[in-house]
């Protein structure tokens, strides 16, 4: 009897190519430059995972959904946070359930989950519509009026609202212009410093760094009153902020310094209400330009709703609601990139992955990859449908990226933005100023230029 033939050695690892760029510097020039169009080209000209340098610095860009699966779920700890692009978040928010990694990071996350119980966020919901009603008063007046508005200033007050009474317990209206005018100039600089290669913090006594400095303690001021504020009430309120101000080390029995607590509230602070606000004014955006959509939510809103505010029970009906959403965050995906480093040799979709890299994802790039997403230019929230979602890999769609270290608050997110357009959206059609068209800013998330103007006008 012939004895089986051997299996063929495993195939060795390809070899990824990728854009040239310059010496020294590689990539940095055309990243500054445009960023959305350069991650888009080589996505286009060079496959699944390309490689290039940005600065001294091997970096790989993985956009196909078998790739981001195996980085950020099946190898999630070869690819860790140990990047120097968190390294500058960590100015902003310390060492909170963002930027934290290993034992800490669990702890934290451990911490907090309770917080983000569907039935606790469903308790939310009053909450959010409340704060949407006024501005929809507000809306309204400016409908009589014929006063512009813009769209991001109203969905970053709005969600800070909700934010700060629903997960800290604390009216933060006040601190409105204070915090975002803040975190712009953090945000602006951010990634300035890092598609430039700056990466020294700003301790120099030059202007710029003065401003962010400024803009930085600005922040940690907001802060330090709200924890200030609830240490005095000494309650239990139920919310993220209270199992974060009770909780014991197991250990030592130590409670959390105000340090590490003002790490957590502005990781929540700004994490939680940058994101939505910006999805949502791409929304308004969106649907202005995409008039059947418009009416098929409208249609959903006066069946569903009658005229009447949304509940949390009105959530798994408002399906075409959560739809616009989900389409919105496909195209335009707050977090548009994000980056890890390699700790060890890896091999991804076939490619030779270096120990020491950096590694970059970019939900904007894979979410707009034709082999998923047929013409995936055109707004069409009917792609999230359950058939269709099920025909796609999982990682074709991740704005709130997956594995162990997916957003936490993904349905806090979603819930409170599906009733936040449903509110608005039954009686307001925000239209866009004559002659403005929205393009892309890619700060830390990727809001719509000039704020997105626009006139309040009357279904």
């Amino acid at each position: 009897m012939t004895a089986p033939s051997p299996a063929p050695p495993p195939a060795a690892p390809r070899i990824a190519t990728g854009p040239r760029g310059l010496p020294l510097i590689g990539v940095v020039r055309d990243v500054r430059k445009d960023v959305l169009g350069w991650l888009t080209r080589t996505a286009a000209e060079h496959g699944p995972v390309a490689q290039y340098r940005f600065g001294p610095g091997r970096a790989y860009l993985v956009t196909h959904p078998d790739g981001l699966k195996h980085v950020l779920q099946d190898h999630v700890k070869n690819y860790t946070k140990d990047h120097y692009s968190y390294a500058m978040v960590r100015r902003i928010v310390g060492d909170g359930l963002l930027t934290s990694q290993g034992e800490t990071w669990l702890k934290q996350r451990r911490l907090a989950q309770p917080a983000f119980h569907r039935a606790r966020i469903s308790a939310m919901a009053g909450q959010m519509v409340r704060a949407t009603l006024e501005l929809s008063e507000q809306w309204a007046t400016s409908k009589r009026t014929g006063e512009p508005r813009h769209a991001v200033r109203d969905m970053m007050a709005l969600t800070l609202r909700i934010v700060g009474e629903a997960l800290l317990g604390t009216d933060v209206r006040a601190e409105t212009e204070a915090v975002s005018a803040a975190f712009n100039v953090i945000s602006e600089q951010t990634v300035e410093r890092f598609r430039s290669l700056r990466l020294l913090p700003p301790v120099l006594p030059t202007a710029y760094d003065r401003a962010f400095r400024r803009a930085n303690h600005a922040l940690r001021e907001v802060v330090a009153r709200v924890i200030a504020k609830r240490r005095e009430r000494q309650e239990d309120l139920g919310d993220l902020l209270s199992m974060f101000m009770l909780a014991r080390d197991e250990e030592t029995g130590e409670q959390m310094d105000d340090a590490h607590l003002q790490s957590e509230v502005l990781t929540m602070l700004l994490a939680g209400h940058e994101t939505t606000a910006t999805a949502l004014s791409w929304a308004w955006a969106l649907l202005h330009q995409n008039p059947d959509a418009e009416k098929k939510l409208h249609e959903e809103l006066d069946a569903v709703l009658g005229g009447r505010p949304p509940t949390a029970e009105d959530v798994p009906r408002l399906v075409y609601t959560r739809r616009v959403l989900d389409e919105t965050l496909r195209l335009y995906p707050p977090v548009y990139i994000l980056s890890r480093k390699v700790m060890e040799d890896d091999t991804v979709c076939g490619y030779q992955i270096l120990a020491g890299s950096s590694l970059d994802i970019s939900p904007y790039v894979t979410q707009r990859l034709p082999e998923f997403w047929p013409e995936p230019e055109r707004f069409d929230p009917d792609r999230f449908t359950p058939e269709k979602i099920a025909a796609r890999p999982r990682y074709a769609y991740f704005p709130f990226l997956g594995g162990p270290r997916q957003c936490i608050g993904n349905n806090f997110a979603l819930m409170e933005g599906t009733l936040i357009l449903a509110t608005l959206a039954q009686h307001h059609r925000p239209r866009m100023v004559a002659g403005y068209t929205p393009t892309p800013e890619p700060l830390i998330t990727l809001r719509p230029s000039r704020e997105l103007p626009v006139l309040i006008t009357a279904r």
